[in-house]
């Protein structure tokens, strides 16, 4: 496959990815907003936060290692599908290990909530657990399903999963809200087993058939998906495992990072259930852009850049066809992303009390609600760009330039987890954020160094891309005093007339700066309307 075809799969990917993480944003939005009328806050954090924790540790330590190592391996010629399966059933006992670990820390390590508000505790711990070890059986299916660029089938999957946990969840809090945590983790079992389902019956359909002879698969039959020892060659490719271990290092520090704060609160209790429930929903409405926009893109574009550089080589020893390609698309990318931080950054101040006060009422846009909202808008912009520059980095980085990359990520997860807890006593809930913006701006300095350092001996120089033009600067810092300005005079106690003036002050500059974009942006225009938006019309022949 050449790089212009995995530029076009990977592109695609990430419009597919970002259209579904759309589609769960919302879901989860709306969700939200439906359960407040109905259940405690209490409920809500412990669910939000320490269950969901108890669930994204558990997966993300037993399989992301797996995902980044195997995503990257496959990417050249000298591999074995047979020997990358058996590596990845591996997922499934670590997970398992990881569950029983976990839950006994989660029950008998944490404080437990009073029963009468939060009924069912222990029992949603162990389902919780049980959900996690049932997803990890789609995980060889899930990397083959990436490695070949099986978009439609994530997105269905993950669709259908989401749209069944939500309504399990819609009709349990209605129906059966004495249940307390058993609707949660019901919802939550009904999930991942749809995940699962909906993998298994694809390949199982999928392998043997005509389509798949036609794309020269490389497995043949549903037994090849199991794990077993080929004729003449080891078990597992203990190459790619040694990369994976390096990964696993990184991935432990990393889930700190990304979880610092739910980790923080779960287990140095800084906050109580109630206001890490309400703290848990601003963090996701502030994060719904970044996890729909940002996390796809750094995904998809994770493979592409793996598919076509060549791990711990340097730039004149590739390619040059295929370097030229990986920077300009990083240079595209980190405009992007740029461009839609700085965007969220200054229309986020004046807009966060108005909708805080629209999705939540008086319970989220009193108090420290639109000032935390505010501060995770800045936060937005930095996640951006760490978001792309460290999947260029991660993707290009040779196995030893890993291992010391984990030194670094165990200093900033130290630090992090210290910041955290003092800012959080000086400044409540917003000292979460202000250490996240301390440690993200660390984690962008050092891969700005890197990519520097990476294209310092040739031609590109793809960190142009962080330097937005002087008009689209001056729109942004125009429509950041214009709209500050509409909130003081028009929002949000006046009635709603005064805030539809406030909202077509705010749609009104948000055009300008688009326009601005437009004149300015040309190369950022071309690439996402040729490289990112989905395409319908025919391949070329």
């Amino acid at each position: 496959m050449s790089s212009q075809d995995v530029l076009k799969n990977a592109s695609t990917l990430a419009s597919y990815n970002v259209l579904l993480q759309v589609m769960f944003r919302v879901l989860t939005f709306l969700l939200n907003a439906f359960t407040l009328r109905f259940v405690s806050k209490e409920l809500i954090g412990v669910v939000n936060v320490r269950l969901t924790l108890l669930y994204s540790t558990l997966v993300f330590l037993s399989r992301e290692a797996f995902r980044r190592a195997c995503l990257s391996g496959v990417s050249g010629t000298n591999h074995s599908w047979r020997q990358v399966i058996n590596l990845l059933w591996l997922t499934l006992p670590l997970g398992v290990l990881w569950a029983a670990l976990l839950a006994c820390v989660w029950l008998w390590l944490l404080e437990v909530p009073d029963p009468h508000a939060v009924p069912y505790y222990s029992p949603a711990v162990v389902l919780f657990a049980l959900s996690g070890v049932q997803e990890l059986l789609a995980e060889p299916l899930w990397v083959l399903a990436q490695a070949h660029m099986f978009v439609r089938l994530k997105v269905v999957a993950e669709s259908l999963a989401m749209i069944a946990k939500c309504s399990v969840t819609v009709v349990l809090v209605v129906f059966a809200r004495e249940w307390g945590l058993y609707i949660f983790s019901a919802a939550h079992l009904v999930y991942t087993g749809f995940l699962v389902l909906c993998y298994a019956v694809y390949f199982i359909r999928f392998l043997g058939s005509k389509e798949a002879a036609k794309e020269s698969f490389p497995l043949c039959r549903v037994g090849d998906l199991l794990p077993c020892r080929a004729d003449g060659e080891p078990l597992v490719d203990w190459t790619l495992a040694r990369l994976t271990w390096s990964f696993f290092k990184q991935s432990f520090l990393k889930q700190i990072l990304t979880e610092g704060e739910r980790y923080v609160m779960t287990f140095l209790n800084v906050l109580s259930f109630g206001d890490q429930g309400v703290y848990d929903i601003i963090n996701n409405l502030g994060s719904m852009v970044a996890r729909f926009i940002f996390l796809p893109i750094e995904e998809s574009f994770y493979i592409f850049f793996a598919k076509v550089l060549e791990r711990g080589r340097d730039v004149k020893s590739q390619k040059q066809e295929d370097v030229a390609i990986a920077a300009e698309v990083l240079e595209c990318l980190l405009k992007l992303v740029l461009v839609i931080g700085l965007i969220i950054t200054v229309f986020g101040y004046a807009y966060s009390h108005l909708a805080l006060d629209i999705y939540g009422g008086s319970l989220l846009s009193s108090g420290a609600g639109p000032n935390l909202l505010r501060c995770y808008s800045c936060y937005v912009l930095l996640l951006a760009v760490n978001g792309v520059t460290e999947c260029f980095v991660f993707a290009a980085m040779s196995q030893g330039e890993v291992d010391k990359y984990n030194l670094v990520m165990l200093a900033l997860s130290v630090s992090f987890l210290f910041l955290s807890y003092m800012l959080t006593w000086w400044a409540g809930a917003v000292g979460f954020i202000m250490a996240n913006c301390l440690n993200m701006g660390l984690r962008i300095m050092h891969s700005l160094f890197y990519i520097h350092h990476y294209f310092k001996s040739s031609q590109w120089k793809p960190l142009r891309g962080l330097l937005p033009s002087p008009l689209l600067l001056l729109a942004l810092g125009v429509s950041a005093v214009v709209t500050a300005l509409s909130e003081g005079l028009f929002c949000c106690d006046s009635g709603w007339l005064l805030r539809m003036v406030h909202i077509s002050v705010g749609a009104a500059c948000l055009l300008i700066v688009f326009v601005a974009v437009l004149l300015t942006e040309t190369r950022l225009v071309h690439f996402v309307r040729t490289q990112l938006l989905p395409k319908y019309t025919k391949k070329r022949t």
